[in-house]
């Protein structure tokens, strides 16, 4: 191909044109930046520095300028939500809900932000019918999630099955878990009514979606017992060893009361124990040390507890050495025991807690959904020394 003269000459008209160009976009930019009102930057600015109070006065400064400005309006009412300041939340977005001229997206945005509200105050029955609004939008995920917190929070179970099992098949992902304690929820109602067929029936649902739900089997146990059948609730309560070892800590005193109803205490006795060997367990010590303190008495029940202390040295098992200690100790000695007993236990209470492992919240009862961040099967069957101590 020749070489042509006139593209040297093409060269520096084409840089000129580009550097037009670059100072036009500048002076552009630098004539917007100048329109816009200085609160919009202090602003930015206090958000920046996370000094929300700050931010909102600026921003409510610019609305007051520019009514018309739809993403102000949309920052203001989260920080108002993020405040605590759920009533002018609301009021933003009602607002915003209320122009004629909003475009389609920006109403679903505004209508998502006004359940979030909704749900922030509480107002549980306005912020579902909010969500359900927007199940054919392009917050459809979001909306379905947000309604299976409302029917959690209202312990409508079979409607949070149901928002569950909607949420699962558009693509958001697993929800078997979940879906098997709201079974177990409602089993637990049918349970306490004494509808012990029908909640066998929504143990078996739970049991068909999660096989490793540890809570449908200690429950199926339970029904099974309170039908009198306890060597089928012995049996069922056996199965949770092979779902999962340290859960054997939940069912254990059912075991003991099982075996003792049906006149084979010993049998009950060194399953315990079995269990207590492979899965240490201050739970587990508990039952054992009742179970052979009444059968066997003082003597070896502090035999006992004196060789778990040995191979497991923890606050709660000191405890429970003193308090075996106490009751064949001579008088003379019972007062010092007393006084180092009542000071131990009153240490040991403190680490004789369940922590989420999700959120670190405490609770002396074991949850199977999390009182602090409602997650499910967040907390370990152990107590927190014996999980320090693992550790």
């Amino acid at each position: 191909m020749e070489f042509e003269a006139w593209w040297l000459a093409a060269v520096p008209v084409f840089f000129g044109l580009g550097w037009i160009a670059a100072r036009v976009d500048i002076h552009q930019l630098m004539a917007e930046s100048r329109t816009l009102p200085r609160s919009y930057f202090k602003g930015l600015n206090f958000l920046l520095n996370e000094q929300p109070d700050k931010a909102i006065d600026a921003f409510i400064d610019i609305v007051k300028l520019d009514p018309e400005t739809v993403e102000l309006h949309f920052a203001l009412g989260n920080l108002f939500r993020r405040r605590g300041e759920t009533e002018r939340a609301i009021r933003v977005h009602q607002n915003l809900l209320a122009r004629s001229d909003l475009a389609q997206e920006q109403a679903a945005q505004a209508r998502f932000e006004l359940g979030q509200d909704y749900l922030k105050a509480g107002l549980l029955d306005r912020a579902e019918e909010t969500f359900n609004l927007l199940i054919d939008s392009q917050y459809s995920a979001q909306a379905r999630r947000a309604l299976l917190e409302i029917y959690q929070r209202e312990k409508e179970w079979q409607r949070a099955i149901d928002a569950a099992l909607a949420l699962q098949e558009s693509g958001a992902g697993g929800r078997q878990r979940e879906i098997a304690q709201f079974y177990c929820e409602i089993a637990q109602d049918e349970l306490v009514h004494t509808h012990p067929e029908a909640a066998m029936q929504m143990l078996e649902k739970a049991l068909a979606t999660d096989r490793k739900n540890v809570r449908a089997m200690i429950l199926t146990g339970d029904v099974q017992r309170a039908a009198g059948d306890t060597e089928a609730a012995l049996m069922t309560w056996r199965r949770v060893e092979q779902q999962s070892v340290p859960h054997v800590a939940l069912v254990a005193q059912r075991l003991m009361d099982g075996y003792l109803a049906v006149g084979r205490e010993l049998e009950g006795v060194n399953l315990i124990k079995s269990y207590l060997a492979e899965a240490q367990s201050i739970d587990l010590l508990e039952v054992v040390f009742k179970a052979v303190l009444a059968q066997d008495g003082i003597d070896a029940a502090k035999q006992l507890v004196s060789a778990e202390l040995r191979r497991t040295p923890t606050l709660l098992g000191l405890d429970k050495f003193l308090e075996a200690r106490m009751m064949d100790a001579p008088p003379s000695a019972q007062a010092e025991l007393a006084l180092v007993k009542n000071l131990v236990h009153g240490y040991a209470q403190k680490l004789a807690r369940y922590q989420c492992s999700q959120c670190g919240f405490k609770a002396r009862q074991y949850y199977w959904q999390c009182p602090g961040c409602s997650q499910w099967e967040s907390y370990p069957p152990r107590r927190t020394e014996e999980l320090n101590v693992m550790n």
